[in-house]
């Protein structure tokens, strides 16, 4: 058979049932972890306080009119204020302020808080007390921290107080000032509850900015959503209905604080406008006296008419001068042509105006040299009608020069007097621009301060109709209410976890505890650091013997008949007539190779088998701990001379007929070169003559050489590994002498397991045997 199929190993890879056999082998641990987590999650639950969430709902303005916005909406048409619009992330810090907390708390008088006294957990009565403490001052300060009174009935009016360490202040009546630390109270009657005489409370006085930190870091405020300005508010509290007072009170004072600010900017407002009113009106009175003053100074009413007519008048008068210059050429040309020409001429008729003199006498004048020269046509030059008519002619000629020349006197007079005229009118004309320049300045100031007043005169309506209709700044979608059912502490949650908990801390100990122990545990930890087969798995001894008898039915005797079994299948190639030499070794002293060497011996003894055990640990011998022997033996007799009978060394062991035992005899000085005499050969061939066979108790192999130099008399070698003893990383020394073939036939052991616990252990040990039946308790906590 193939020693390495010798109770077949498994590999090395991972493996689920195994992993979960390391743990479930201490499911009592896990058990009572899990009772003891339970337990105190119960009585958490028992006699913790609940903790309920009341949630409130408030929207809050598009446009910003908690500030000065819609206060000085009044100014919005001057485009001063377009870019001020309500922030939903601003009003929430504006809710979440100290100012706000402080004045929601002072409204509640929360600062005074009422406890019933039980034994465990002491709940608040908050509204459900029976009495009230009120104090003179508002803000009772005692010091930084938290004040508590015991009160204690005596009486239905009658009460002992003590403070909260214990300190009696004395018995008291209902209503009766009380001074401590400077303030003064009274407790005073509810009549919602009546007092009991044996009412026992605590009063909690605790300062404000206590009070508004606790609840400022207890407070949630939290917009629904990003396009939406609706805003909710939670608040987790022991008490219900405190928790939804102070929400309700929080809104109220955020509404009033906003009310209260758009009434002081209104008011500021109004008083701005009277004020700039009563300027303004000022102003424009000035204004308009100096309106007055200038028409009156400059004769004018309205200079734009009057300019208009002051430049009619010019142009007519610019007409008229032309007019007049043209009739003085004319009379000024009559007269020469008169002066140049003969009477038998005509003169220019129609040139001047109808209504002058002068031409009808022109008219006249040419009518009659008409008649003359006609005449001249049939009479001569002497004729008395030529005459007559060159007499009248000439005399009408002189009148005709004489009309003339008063009319060119009239006509410059009438120049002159057109030009004075067009002068003075000229001048008025060139003064219009400064006095336009000048109106047109008064007028514009008279229009803006006018104008300024009338917009004043309408915005002090409108603001009056602000102050007098103020909308609060939120709307209150849902007032707050209170959940029926605990936030906290769960139920589920904490049994959840107390169950999670109870199973996690023996696991954690237990992981912890096998990632920093690097002992060897079990068969598990050899067959994947070694290729070595193992020859049996000796668990810790269930009794107090120290060896083995032929009626011994314990797990530690039937693994090492096992082990007897498989040295069989190890040892099948050994010659009849020799005795089957079988070396016991280790990596360490006390991993217990002797206890196997001994007891392997008598288990082999006691199967009819003439067995030998010999001690060749001559450094450090331990078979005379199990067994009564001489004090001499081997070393004895690879130091003697020759010629000393062997026989004389060994010693049956009492008890047995077939186990015999040669021990290590006296320590020597050089063990290694004892060893290596030419002594043991012979020690060894005669042995194996006389015995079917040896166990040879050797020296661990990684402190000395000793089993290394006796290796080749062995017929096969047990290397003994004691689980929770040998370091896993010390395997690889009897994994390289396996592959190097340094000790030959080579098995492994592994000792003084608990057959309890681990993969491969104890199955079929005591098998027929009748197991002590032990109470529950002793098996639970074994």
């Amino acid at each position: 058979m193939n020693p390495n199929s010798i109770e077949n190993s498994t590999t090395a890879t991972f493996n689920l049932k195994e992993e979960l056999d390391n743990y479930l082998i201490y499911w009592r641990w896990f058990v009572l972890s899990l009772v003891v987590c339970i337990t105190v999650a119960f009585l958490y639950l028992r006699y913790a306080i609940p903790n309920y969430k009341a949630v409130a709902t408030i929207l809050v303005q598009d446009e910003r009119k908690g500030s000065m916005a819609s206060e000085l909406s009044a100014f919005a048409d001057l485009g001063l204020l377009n870019n001020v619009k309500n922030n939903v992330d601003n009003e929430i810090e504006v809710i979440k302020s100290r100012r706000l907390i402080e004045s929601a708390i002072r409204d509640l008088s929360l600062q005074v808080s009422y406890f019933s006294i039980g034994r465990v957990k002491s709940p608040e009565l908050y509204t459900n007390s029976p009495i009230e403490v009120v104090f003179s001052t508002t803000t009772p300060e005692f010091d930084s921290s938290s004040s508590h009174f015991d009160v204690q009935f005596t009486a239905i009016n009658r009460f002992d107080l003590a403070t909260g360490e214990g300190k009696s202040l004395g018995n008291y009546s209902i209503g009766v000032p009380i001074s401590y630390k400077g303030s003064t109270f009274v407790v005073l009657p509810r009549k919602k509850k009546p007092i009991q005489p044996d009412t026992h409370l605590l009063v909690a006085v605790t300062p404000i900015s206590n009070l508004v930190e606790h609840f400022k870091s207890r407070l949630t405020i939290a917009a629904i959503g990003k396009n939406t300005s609706v805003i909710e508010l939670s608040l987790v509290d022991p008490v219900q209905e405190k928790a939804e007072d102070f929400l309700n009170a929080l809104i109220e004072n955020y509404n009033q604080d906003a009310i209260s600010d758009k009434k002081y900017v209104a008011e500021n407002t109004s008083r701005f406008i009277e004020q700039r009113l009563l300027i303004i009106s000022d102003e424009l009175k000035g204004v308009e006296s100096d309106v007055e003053s200038f028409k009156k100074q400059n004769k004018v009413t309205d200079i734009v008419s009057e300019a208009g007519l002051f430049l009619e008048n010019a142009t007519e008068f610019e007409k008229k001068e032309l007019e007049t210059e043209t009739q003085l050429k004319v009379v000024s040309s009559i007269l020469d042509y008169m002066n140049s020409n003969t009477s038998s001429e005509l003169l220019p008729a129609n040139v001047l105006p109808a209504e002058e003199g002068a031409s009808a006498s022109i008219a006249q004048y040419n009518q009659l040299v008409l008649e003359r020269n006609k005449l001249l046509k049939t009479a001569g030059s002497k004729n008395s009608m030529v005459l007559n008519l060159e007499a009248k002619i000439t005399t009408l000629k002189s009148s005709v020069s004489s009309s003339l020349l008063q009319l060119q006197n009239q006509l410059k007079i009438k120049k002159k007097d057109i030009t004075r005229q067009k002068a003075v009118l000229g001048g008025k004309i060139s003064q219009i621009p400064t006095q336009e320049k000048i109106f047109r300045d008064i007028d514009r100031k008279q229009n803006i301060k006018e104008a300024l007043y009338l917009y004043l005169l309408q915005k002090r309506e409108e603001t009056q109709i602000s102050l007098a209709v103020t909308a609060p700044n939120a709307k209150v979608i849902d007032t707050a209410i209170a959940s029926k059912n605990p936030v906290s502490p769960k139920r589920q949650i904490i049994f959840l976890g107390s169950l999670l908990l109870g199973l996690l801390i023996p696991f954690s100990i237990l992981y912890i505890r096998r990632l920093l122990d690097t002992k060897v545990k079990s068969r598990l930890d050899i067959e994947q650091a070694t290729t070595m087969p193992i020859i049996g798995v000796v668990p810790k001894s269930d009794s107090n013997d120290v060896i083995l008898s032929n009626t011994s039915r314990t797990s530690t005797a039937e693994s090492l008949r096992i082990v007897r079994t498989n040295l069989e299948f190890l040892l099948n190639e050994v010659p009849e007539g020799l005795a089957k030499t079988i070396f016991i070794t280790s990596t360490f002293p006390k991993e217990g190779k002797t206890f196997i060497s001994v007891n392997l011996a008598s288990t082999i003894a006691l199967s009819d088998k003439k067995v030998l055990l010999l001690g060749l640990d001559i450094r450090n011998p331990k078979i005379d701990d199990y067994l009564s022997v001489p004090k001499v033996g081997v070393t004895n007799y690879l130091a003697s001379n020759e010629g000393e009978n062997l026989a004389d060394f060994i010693t049956k062991v009492a008890g047995f007929s077939n186990l015999f035992v040669m021990p290590a005899g006296v320590v020597p000085p050089n063990p290694a070169e004892l060893l290596m005499g030419k002594k043991v050969p012979e020690l060894f061939e005669q042995l194996k003559q006389d015995f079917d066979y040896i166990i040879v108790d050797t020296a661990p192999v990684s402190l000395v050489t000793d089993t290394l130099l006796i290796s080749k008399y062995a017929d096969a070698f047990v290397y003994v590994a004691r689980a929770n003893y040998l370091d896993k990383r010390m395997l690889s020394l009897p994994e390289r002498l396996y592959q190097e073939k340094k000790l030959p036939n080579m098995s492994i052991l592994i000792n003084d397991t608990d057959s309890t616990k681990g993969y491969g252990y104890g199955y079929g040990y005591g098998y027929g045997v009748e197991v002590e039946k032990k109470s529950f308790w002793k098996r639970f906590f074994k």
